[in-house]
């Protein structure tokens, strides 16, 4: 049985809710693309072996703060997302 996600939502609020989804999950994946080459699956991983001297600080710092920025971005937009289905439901 399929379920449509979307259905009783007006297309612009379902096509919010897409674009919001959408980008996450580009935040997401790009976040760990960076992690990967480290073999860690979070930035704090990450900073902790450059502190501990495992990791030469250039590039691994640069890419610890972009990986930091991206699950930032990544939590405000699970924010806004959260409260325009809050919205949705209760319209």
């Amino acid at each position: 049985m399929k379920i449509d996600f979307y259905q009783g939502f007006d297309p612009e609020a379902a096509a919010d809710i897409e674009r919001l989804s959408r980008l996450i999950y580009e935040l997401r994946q790009n976040r760990a693309r960076i992690l990967q080459p480290y073999e860690v699956s979070h930035e704090s991983e990450l900073v902790r072996r450059i502190a501990d001297g495992k990791l030469d600080e250039h590039p691994a710092y640069e890419h610890y703060l972009s990986a930091r920025i991206l699950a930032d971005t990544c939590e405000s937009v699970r924010m806004v997302l959260a409260g325009r289905l809050r919205q949705e439901k209760a319209a």
